[in-house]
């Protein structure tokens, strides 16, 4: 589009925004539970969203006290954190929704992980109301249990306008809180996640790099660097770095042809056992077996198979 000023013409340009949202869900369910339900001690390297719909969920924090959730109230749980959750009662069943997700933005990220997880969120606020929205919109989507396309993608939309809710509302609610880290910290972190992106994503660097070195070539201590990092993000460096190497695995898998051998060098692993072991560690399925369900998805016939998980 031009526009005329006198004698110039001045071209208007605008710019769109470069997005890399590494949208990621899985063990989503809506479940009733027997009166005296109980689910072992366990933490996830993702977030946790679970409402109560009906009944009262005891959810403990290690090192906290028990958290008495009941219908509409909310928790997110942060990666890494070591929870249990159980029904209250001995006699009443229980119903809850749930959802283990993460994104790629790491500024939101921790602002989340700053000032909203690991607590109780009230049934009557907007955190709560918005969590139990977006869940309500999934399960409704996932009746009929058919994961095609077109379902997939209205289950994204559900998420991403969730998480444009949390930011906004974290942003109004807390514009006067103090953040649990400095600014000085929140750079430090940021300049940590670019130099580890850069490292994990170019194919130019050394598929194998240290920690300590990023540090060094910031001119920080590794042993501050660990601190600030877990600090702003909620995750040590280490599991990030392998956050990044499985989506980097994970991409080279689906899109190109190299082998798993190959993959297993691309991400910096000793040798392919470990690598395989790793990455069935964070997907589930063996990255042979990841391929195969790849595959299968990319068959018009194909329906995924609906999974449980708490």
């Amino acid at each position: 589009m031009k526009l005329k000023r006198g004698m110039m013409t001045v071209q208007k340009f605008i710019s769109f925004p470069t997005i890399e949202s590494g949208l990621y869900m899985f063990g989503g369910h809506k479940h009733t539970v027997n009166g005296g339900w109980s689910f072992f001690e366990q933490r996830h390297q993702v977030f946790e969203v679970m409402v109560v719909v009906d009944g009262h969920q005891l959810t403990e924090i290690r090192d906290q006290s028990p958290m008495d959730l009941g219908p509409g109230d909310a928790i997110i749980i942060a990666p890494g954190t070591l929870h249990t959750n159980r029904n209250a009662s001995k006699t009443a069943s229980m119903t809850y929704m749930c959802l283990h997700f993460d994104f790629e933005d790491v500024q939101v990220r921790s602002q989340l992980i700053g000032l909203a997880t690991n607590k109780l969120i009230p049934a009557n606020s907007l955190l709560a109301i918005n969590s139990r929205k977006m869940l309500d919109g999934i399960v409704a989507l996932s009746q009929s249990h058919s994961h095609e396309f077109s379902t997939q993608v209205e289950v994204e939309i559900l998420l991403l306008k969730y998480l444009k809710q949390v930011n906004r509302i974290l942003s109004e609610e807390n514009n006067h809180k103090v953040m649990p880290f400095s600014n000085k910290e929140a750079k430090i972190g940021r300049d940590l996640v670019i130099a580890i992106e850069e490292h994990v994503n170019n194919d130019d660097e050394k598929p194998s790099f240290n920690f300590s070195d990023l540090c060094q070539e910031l001119g920080i201590s590794s042993g501050y660097g660990h601190r600030v990092f877990k600090k702003v993000y909620g995750v040590t460096p280490l599991r990030f770095i392998d956050r990044e190497k499985y989506r980097k695995a994970q991409r080279l898998l689906e899109y190109s042809g190299n082998s798993i051998e190959e993959v297993a060098y691309m991400v910096g692993a000793a040798n392919v056992s470990i690598f395989s072991k790793q990455f069935k560690k964070w997907s589930g399925y063996s990255p042979s077996e990841f391929r195969k369900q790849i595959l299968r998805k990319r068959s018009v016939k194909s329906k995924n198979k609906t999974g449980y998980f708490e």
